[in-house]
Order: structure tokens, then C-alpha cells, then sequence
């Protein structure tokens, strides 16, 4: 049997971690590893505790969700890195960005519904695919707006299949939808994948779609 994926919540209202344990604890596989009231207690914990994700609220005291997720996944362990989930009530909303500038590998509206919440979770923990890929897709494509030429495709030195990979990431397509649009296999795309994360210097898919939409490989998709 696998090992449970362990979720830190991290929010200042008291009644919102509530409902969230309320709709994890239940879930088979799902293992609430702690709770967090603000931005240093987050890092702290994530620290101690080494979780697979965090749900992160982005205004918090002391220390906002921002710095918090930065320093949360700069910190140095190679892949046992939490990923950060970002959770906001606005869809389209400058901190949420900023968030994932930062390292978060996604993000979700409060309002999103209970079983959505635990498919994310799960998604991300995978790290094959974004979270509500269109609503992340919008918020990058909005936040950045058309860039680029295309070049840093050749300073990345991404292969032609590659690239071709990015801009299907950047469409918000996990790695079976890609093997499938493309006839490969998900492990070929798979290993596209993290050569071209080593290439982008990112790593994992929200901080390479950020990067293709900053420098115009993906430029035209809206």
C-alpha cells in the first residue's frame, strides 16, 4: 500500500481550516499532517512535518503566502519538496500570480467543490498536470500578456519535440492527454517533461508555462 499523501493547511480563519480537514481527513489516501494560522508557522511546520502539499491562503499575518510558499519550496531536498496549492477567492487576483512566480505549482478558488479540491490534491501531488488548468492558464496568459519571439526556445536548448511538449503543458494538458494528442507513449512525455524542466531551470509545470508565456512560445494561445 502506498504512502498517504500528507496535506498541511494553512489559513488564518479558523472555520475554513475546519471545513478543509472536514473534507480531507475522510478521503482514502489523503492524511492531514498539521495546521498552520500564518505565513512563518506554515514554513515551520513544513519544515517538521515535510508534507506533500501545502493549501496555502495568500493573505496571512506575520508573513504572507507569498514569501511563505517561497521559502517552502526553495528549501533544498531535492523532490520530497512540498508543493504548494494556492487557495483564493478571487479568480483573477496579482497575489495569486505572484504566488506562483514564486514557486506555487497551482492554484484554486475557496469556492471550488469538495471532490475538485481532493482531484487537485491528488493531481498535483502527481505532478502530471495543473490544477483547474484553464482557470491557470487565464490568470498566467492575463498576468503576462503576449512576450517574447520565441528565442528562448533555442537558448533553452529545447529539442523540436520539446518545445512542442511546453505548449501543450502551457494549454493545461496533463501528460496522458499530451501522449495521446501526440501518439507517444506517457512515460516518453513524461521524461520530455523533466528535460525540459532541467533546461527551463523550473521545477514543475506552473513556473514552465509562466516561463513560455514571459517569453512568447506560447504567445498566441488565449
Amino acid at each position: 500500500m502506498s504512502e498517504p499523501i500528507r496535506v498541511l493547511i494553512v489559513d488564518d480563519d479558523v472555520p475554513t481550516r475546519i471545513g478543509l480537514r472536514a473534507i480531507l481527513e475522510p478521503e482514502l489516501g489523503l492524511e492531514v499532517a498539521g495546521e498552520a494560522a500564518d505565513g512563518r508557522e506554515a514554513c515551520a511546520l513544513a519544515e517538521s512535518l515535510r508534507p506533500d502539499i501545502v493549501l496555502m491562503d495568500v493573505q496571512l499575518p506575520d508573513l504572507d503566502g507569498i514569501e511563505a510558499t517561497r521559502r517552502i519550496v526553495s528549501t533544498d531536498v531535492g523532490d520530497a519538496r512540498p508543493r504548494v496549492i494556492v487557495l483564493t477567492t478571487f479568480e483573477v487576483d496579482d497575489y495569486v500570480f505572484r504566488s506562483l512566480r514564486a514557486g506555487a505549482s497551482g492554484f484554486l478558488l475557496k469556492r471550488t467543490r469538495a471532490e475538485d479540491l481532493v482531484d487537485a490534491i491528488r493531481v498535483v501531488a502527481g505532478g502530471e498536470a495543473l490544477p483547474a488548468p484553464e482557470l491557470t492558464r487565464r490568470l498566467i496568459a492575463g498576468s503576462v500578456g503576449a512576450q517574447g519571439d520565441r528565442s528562448a526556445v533555442a537558448e533553452w536548448a529545447l529539442t523540436d519535440r520539446e518545445a512542442e511538449v511546453l505548449v501543450h503543458v502551457a494549454r493545461g494538458f496533463s501528460n496522458k492527454e499530451i501522449a495521446d494528442h501526440l501518439h507517444l507513449s506517457t512515460e516518453t512525455v513524461r521524461t520530455h517533461v523533466k528535460r525540459m524542466y532541467v533546461k527551463m531551470g523550473v521545477h514543475d509545470r506552473a513556473q514552465a508555462v509562466i516561463a513560455a508565456y514571459e517569453n512568447g512560445v506560447v504567445s498566441t494561445l488565449r
